[in-house]
């Protein structure tokens, strides 16, 4: 028998490579160690063995059979499992990394290889000068979304062939503390906040460095759009199982960017992968909103979310208004913003902010001591009877989060024909504001599936009542909720813009927009209109917009997108426990969604409110939840791993409890918590 002492006193031989750029310079080494000694002696060794005098404080060892780093350098190679067989590369922990931003823009940068990814995209934000990191993620482009490109290279011109914003030198890049002065809400405002280009005077004082202005103007201001041809080539989803294809890269918030294969001067896509934009504010978010902005954008002209053509002349206008705006600020010489344009700014932002189940709770005595209430004559439509008499009207009564109807208004004291709970339903919204149709589709939860309710409102300032109402009870919330007014506002907003054929303006002139209507629209409305005839319906939809500054052109197509029905649903490919065939589970903000593959139709929707737990069995990779009612659901995910729906889940549970009052940092510990895992 060997000793302990004996053993411990025994070396053996590692072999060590040192990723360097010195020509002429030994790489690879072997040392004579022991199991005791630690990972920074091991460090400290091999450094004096390559006798070359440079900063090595960026490098760390990289265990290439494990994948994984030594980062504990008090850890000793027995603690750590480190052997003779072990291959460990000494390299850097901060790399080059090439991003695709929302905005289609290329940038290069440093990035800690070694940190995990919610670490990683927080120091990424810090360097372009956005806030709220927490929303955004890194993402793998899948080999699906590629094959329509591959065909195409050798005629294509593509995107990526536009210069390289590098950003090699940022501080932050170089792994150096970002000054948190950019995150202050007290703090001078670094952006114009009616065109959203950044103040010189302020943006080197409060910036972290990292951004030159002109950096800053190319990150926080649109650029032309791309011709229809490339736009053509690019991947659009036809159904729900290619939109799935979309989501399936989604990088690990809790593992580093080496252990899931990135290698320096990869591409990655930079994108929000939360759609809870929290405290935006024009002063200090150019960038952010703009990004916002550019992703809701290209999601629209590439059709990863539906909507009519109505939805789609607005957006074209929003975007033809915003070059326009652009366009004529550049020809001008610009004045100082006046408070009053920033008040008008503000309270158009009000409308937008998008809290998970959130909500001003100042008037908790008056939502208690008084509910108001809706009453109207309304048509009941039933989905199943779709012949003209089955459309009847009824006397409605909306009250707390619930719907009853009566058969007249004398009847309503009585018993009601039947009483719809709208908490936990869907509500889809079916207007065409040119054909006079106001439309609310509600799909409430019931035991085996859906009701389906089709309830038609007779104007829009009814429809916008209505609509806010059941929209603010699906969330559990009443109409003495504080958010119900800027949300019946927001509505009517909407429904203005769509209204542009009862404007008795003139249209522009199509000489006075020089820009291609086909680059404003999906390619489906670009096949479906001659290129006059979707300049004239362009430019019919842009009276309505026509007086929009930069920002809220941008503030109102992210506001657009968000109303459209199916905003902020990632789609998934899942295989529920007990069912023989695969179902489409869309993940929101607030709920899960189970829809059917081959026609569309939600089946069932579970919100978070109402959810007890839930847990992976990492083993078969299933998902399990229960919820309340003792209602519970398994699936497993099949066409990505189940660990990016589980993050999905716990990312917007932590997203829900940030405050404005506590929103200088981040609990990070409770995002792993709640995302991680334990595999």
């Amino acid at each position: 028998m060997v000793s302990s002492s004996e053993y411990g006193s025994h070396t053996w031989e590692l072999s060590l490579t040192v990723d360097h750029q010195h020509e002429n310079v030994e790489k690879e080494f072997s040392l004579q160690v022991t199991g005791n000694l630690h990972v920074g002696g091991l460090m400290l060794k091999l450094v004096e063995q390559i006798k070359i005098a440079q900063d090595w404080s960026d490098y760390a060892f990289w265990w290439e059979q494990k994948k994984c780093w030594l980062l504990k350098t008090h850890w000793t190679l027995d603690k750590c499992g480190v052997q003779a067989d072990a291959k460990l590369i000494f390299t850097t922990q901060h790399k080059m990394l090439r991003l695709r931003l929302p905005s289609m823009k290329t940038v290069r940068l440093k990035v800690s290889f070694s940190s995990m990814v919610f670490r990683a995209v927080s120091d990424i934000c810090k360097t372009l000068n956005i806030r709220r990191s927490e929303e955004l993620s890194l993402l793998k482009q899948s080999e699906g979304t590629l094959k329509k490109k591959k065909k195409k290279d050798k005629n294509s011109k593509e995107l990526v062939t536009e210069d390289i914003l590098d950003l090699c030198n940022s501080p932050v890049s170089s792994g150096l503390p970002a000054n948190p002065g950019l995150y202050s809400k007290t703090m001078t405002p670094i952006y114009d906040p009616v065109s959203g280009s950044p103040a010189s005077s302020t943006i080197t004082w409060f910036s972290d460095g990292s951004l030159t202005e002109q950096s800053c103007s190319i990150l926080a201001l649109s650029h032309p759009n791309c011709s229809p041809e490339t736009l053509a080539e690019m991947y659009q989803p036809r159904t729900l199982a290619d939109k799935a294809k979309l989501n399936a890269g989604w990088l690990d918030s809790s593992r580093s960017l080496m252990e899931q294969g990135v290698q320096e001067e990869d591409q990655l896509l930079l994108r929000f992968k939360y759609y809870t934009f929290f405290d935006l504010n024009p002063k200090y978010d150019a960038v952010r909103i703009n990004q916002i902005y550019e992703q809701a954008r290209w999601a629209i002209l590439l059709e990863e979310i539906d909507c009519t053509e109505e939805e789609m002349l607005i957006f074209a206008a929003l975007q033809a208004q915003y070059h326009v705006s652009k366009l004529s600020l550049s020809s001008e010489t610009q004045d100082s913003t006046c408070e009053s344009e920033v008040d008008e700014v503000e309270a158009a932002l009000s409308n937008l902010e998008v809290t998970l189940e959130g909500g001003n709770k100042s008037n908790i005595l008056e939502d208690i001591t008084d509910i108001p209430k809706l009453a109207d004559n309304l048509k009941l439509i039933r989905p199943k009877k779709l012949a003209l008499k089955a459309i009847k009207t009824y006397w409605f009564v909306f009250r707390d989060t619930s719907i009853s109807y009566f058969k007249t208004k004398e009847s309503a004291q009585g018993e009601p024909i039947e009483k719809l709970n709208l908490k936990g339903c869907e509500v889809v919204p079916d207007v065409n504001v040119a054909a006079k149709k106001f439309g609310i589709k509600l799909l409430i939860p019931v035991a085996d599936g859906m009701n389906e309710v089709y309830l038609r409102c007779d104007n829009e300032d009814q429809y916008a009542r209505w609509m806010a109402a059941c929209v603010l009870a699906s969330k559990g919330r009443t109409m003495a909720d504080s958010s119900y007014q800027p949300e019946v506002q927001k509505i009517l907003s909407f429904l203005q813009m769509k209204n542009w054929t009862m404007c008795s303006q003139a249209s522009s002139e199509p000489e006075t927009v020089d820009m291609k209507p086909e680059c404003f629209v999906s390619p489906r409305y670009t096949k479906k209109f001659k290129s006059k005839q979707l300049t004239a319906r362009i430019l019919e939809a842009h009276q309505n917009v026509s007086q929009m500054s930069l920002v809220e052109a941008k503030l109102r197509f992210i506001q657009a997108w968000q109303s459209l029905p199916e905003f902020g649903l990632s789609y998934y490919i899942v295989r529920f426990k007990g069912s023989k065939k695969d179902d489409v589970l869309g993940v929101s903000y607030n709920r899960l969604i189970r829809i059917d593959m081959a026609t569309g139709d939600p089946i069932t929707t579970w919100r978070f409110s109402n959810m007890k737990q839930w847990n992976v069995n990492w083993e078969i990779r299933q998902v399990a939840i229960e919820f309340d009612q003792n209602v519970s659901i398994a699936f497993t995910c099949l066409s990505a791993d189940c660990k990016i729906i589980h993050e999905y889940i716990g990312g917007y549970i932590f997203l829900s409890t940030r405050s404005k009052d506590h929103n200088d940092t981040l609990d990070e510990e409770l995002f792993h918590k709640l995302t991680g895992g334990q595999e």
